[in-house]
C-alpha cells in the first residue's frame, strides 16, 4: 500500500473499533439498540485490508459479525448506526437491524444470521458480472465455523467449475461461538481445503493490514482477469464474547492465548508502523479524532432519527406490488 492507502487503512480500522464501542455502550445502557450485537474488536485488519484492494463497483457479501464490512467498504456511519437502532434513516430502514446490513451504494450485498449463506450469494454476484459483462468481482467474508457448512464446499466448487472473480475471505478468529476451531475441524488450515476446488489457498496473518491487502489485492486481480477463485485464510481473533448480551465471558479460552492475541492488537500493530515508517504523531491523531467525531455524529445522527411507521410495515417486501402487475402476467 501506498502512503494514502495507508492512512486510510488506519482511518477504516477506527472507524470501526470506534463505531463498535459505541454499539456496545448504546446496548449496556439500553438506548436504543435492541436484543445483541456480535462485535468483531480485534478483527479490524483482516477486514479493511480485503476491502482496501477492492473497487467501489466491486461486491462484498458479509456474515452475522458484520459491521466492519460495509464500513470498510466506503459506507456513511449515520445510515448504519440507525439501522442498528431500528429507525427509519437505516440502511434497511429499520427493518434489518444488526446482522442485516445491506448498502448497495458501496456494493454491500447483505448480510445474514445464516453461517454461511453469503458464500453462494457472492457467486451469484461474480455471476451476474460474469453475464453483464463486466470484470467486477465479488468478495465472500465468513468465519471459521461456516467452513464446515455445505454452502462453503458448494460455493467454492461451482466458483471453480465456472471459473468465477470470487475472493473467499475467511476470518479464522479461531472460535465459532465458544468451540474451539480444534474441537471440530480434523486440518489445521482452512486454506488447505482450497486444493480440492483446483483454487490457490493463501494464509495470511490478519492482524497486518497490509499483509492481508497483499494477498487479497493478488487473488482480486486473478479473478478480474478471468483467472478463477481464491480462498484466502485470515488468521485473527475477537477480543470479545460471542455477542454483547451481558458480562463478557471468555472463560472457555486460555488466559495465555488471550494475552497473546491482545499482545498483537491490529490497530496498535499498524500505528506503530505507520510512526516507525516516518507518519507524524499529529497526523495519526487527527486520522483519530477523525474517525471518533464520525462515529458520534452517526450516533446522534441514529437517535434523532424517527422509527418506522407501522404502515411501512410491508413496505420494502416486493420489487413490484403485486396489484400493480400488469394484466398480462396474470393470464
Amino acid at each position: 500500500m501506498n502512503r494514502e492507502q495507508d492512512l486510510e487503512a488506519l482511518r477504516r480500522m477506527l472507524r470501526i473499533r470506534r463505531f463498535e464501542e459505541a454499539a456496545m455502550d448504546i446496548v449496556r445502557k439500553g438506548q436504543g439498540i435492541a436484543g445483541s450485537v456480535h462485535i468483531c474488536i480485534g478483527q479490524e485488519a483482516a477486514i479493511v485490508g480485503s476491502c482496501l484492494a477492492l473497487r467501489d463497483d466491486d461486491y462484498i457479501v458479509g456474515y452475522h459479525r458484520s459491521h466492519g464490512h460495509p464500513i470498510a467498504k466506503g459506507a456513511p456511519l449515520g445510515p448504519l448506526m440507525a439501522e442498528l437502532m431500528g429507525r427509519r434513516t437505516g440502511v434497511c430502514h429499520g427493518k434489518g437491524g444488526s446482522m442485516h446490513l445491506a448498502d448497495f451504494g458501496v456494493g454491500s450485498l447483505g448480510e445474514t444470521a445464516i453461517i454461511g449463506a453469503g458464500i453462494p450469494q457472492a457467486v451469484g454476484a461474480a455471476y451476474s458480472a460474469r453475464v453483464r459483462g463486466t470484470d467486477q468481482v465479488a468478495l465472500a467474508f465468513f468465519g471459521d465455523g461456516a467452513a464446515n457448512i455445505g454452502s462453503f464446499h458448494e460455493g467454492l466448487n461451482l466458483a471453480s467449475v465456472w471459473g468465477l472473480g470470487v475472493v473467499f475471505v475467511c476470518e479464522n478468529n479461531l472460535y465459532a461461538m465458544s468451540t474451539a476451531l480444534a474441537d471440530t475441524m480434523a486440518s489445521e488450515s482452512i486454506a488447505a481445503r482450497a486444493a480440492a476446488y483446483r483454487m490457490p489457498g493463501v494464509v495470511v496473518d490478519g492482524q497486518d493490514v497490509a499483509a492481508v491487502f497483499d494477498a487479497v489485492d493478488a487473488a482480486v486481480e486473478r479473478g478480474r482477469s478471468g483467472g478463477g477463485p481464491t480462498l484466502v485464510e485470515a488468521r485473527t481473533y475477537r477480543y470479545r464474547d460471542h455477542a454483547e448480551y451481558g458480562n463478557m465471558d471468555l472463560s472457555h479460552r486460555p488466559p495465555d492465548e488471550v494475552e497473546h492475541w491482545r499482545s498483537r492488537d491490529p490497530v496498535e500493530l499498524f500505528r506503530a508502523r505507520l510512526l516507525a515508517d516516518g507518519v507524524a504523531e499529529d497526523q495519526l491523531a487527527a486520522v483519530a479524532e477523525s474517525a471518533a467525531g464520525e462515529v458520534r455524529a452517526a450516533v446522534a445522527f441514529a437517535k434523532r432519527s424517527p422509527q418506522p411507521a407501522p404502515e411501512e410495515l410491508f413496505e420494502d417486501l416486493w420489487a413490484t406490488p403485486l396489484d400493480a402487475a400488469p394484466a398480462e402476467a396474470s393470464r
